[in-house]
């Protein structure tokens, strides 16, 4: 056997990983998707946000490496980094790396820019998308984002600016139909206040929901002028989406079966 032929041989083909960019939903196990399901619960590599519910993240097999890459996670605030360097070190590795994102990827969520990256390291992925917040809340609230009858269009909306010094909010949503912002517990009042400047009533119909779908969801229904201070009043925590139009005043509570036993120890104006 000649040299060149032992040196092909003993060349072997360096075979890359799957990112699998995983929506996975609002916090309800029971709101993932198939695909999602099948995929967190044989995978072998999860990295995963800080707002993926310990309910979700549970359906990964104990003996998964888990990777919190959330902003927070472990003292972790790579906002420098388009996506985790550990992700991409597994990839390249040749493992199959489950990215869980709360929600969808591709709703505030930075799957864009995941994806952009992993496309530039030629690191092949597949995007499953999620049920977003906005969906989750308004199922489990019983608030409609669109109606026939009121709103024939919904924004989503993040009350984070990209940078720091974005200003004035409003002036880049529409003038009427349903808004729903993401990520805006701590600036309710000056998102509102910005609405109202750009010309939406201050009796418009509002809702904070914190921690959609979870056991601990909670809501509070107010007016835009007054939604803030009813929010802080009674404590919601993040994360909380804000949702802005007259939808909210058709908000629906499904009748109690016969069987289900009449919820208590809610506060008024909250669920």
């Amino acid at each position: 056997m000649s040299d060149a032929t032992r040196q092909k041989d003993a060349v072997r083909p360096v075979r890359r990983g799957k990112v699998w960019l995983v929506g996975a939903g609002p916090g309800d196990p029971g709101l993932l998707t198939v695909r999602a399901h099948q995929l967190l619960s044989t995978a072998r590599v999860v990295a995963y946000d800080e707002l993926v519910s310990d309910a979700v993240l549970a359906l990964a097999p104990a003996d998964a490496e888990r990777i919190p890459v959330g902003r927070r996670a472990q003292g972790c605030r790579h906002h420098e980094a388009r996506i985790h360097p550990l992700v991409l070190v597994r990839a390249l590795e040749g493992a199959e790396v489950v990215r869980l994102k709360a929600g969808d990827p591709f709703v505030f969520a930075r799957g864009g820019e995941e994806a952009e990256e992993l496309a530039a390291a030629r690191v092949p992925f597949e995007v499953v998308p999620g049920i977003s917040a906005a969906l989750g809340a308004a199922a489990r609230t019983g608030i409609p984002l669109t109606h026939r009858e009121c709103a024939s269009s919904v924004t989503l909306v993040t009350a984070h600016a990209a940078r720091d010094a974005d200003v004035d909010l409003a002036g880049s949503v529409p003038p009427d139909g349903t808004l729903v912002f993401y990520m805006g517990l701590g600036r309710l009042e000056a998102v509102a206040a910005s609405l109202v400047a750009a010309g939406r009533s201050p009796a418009t119909p509002a809702a904070v929901v914190s921690r959609a779908t979870l056991p601990d969801e909670r809501t509070v229904v107010g007016a835009l002028a007054d939604v803030a201070s009813l929010a802080r009043q009674a404590g919601l925590e993040a994360p909380a989406l804000l949702i802005v139009g007259d939808v909210v005043a058709r908000r629906v509570a499904s009748p109690a079966s016969p069987q289900a036993d009449a919820p208590a120890g809610r506060a008024a104006g909250s669920r």
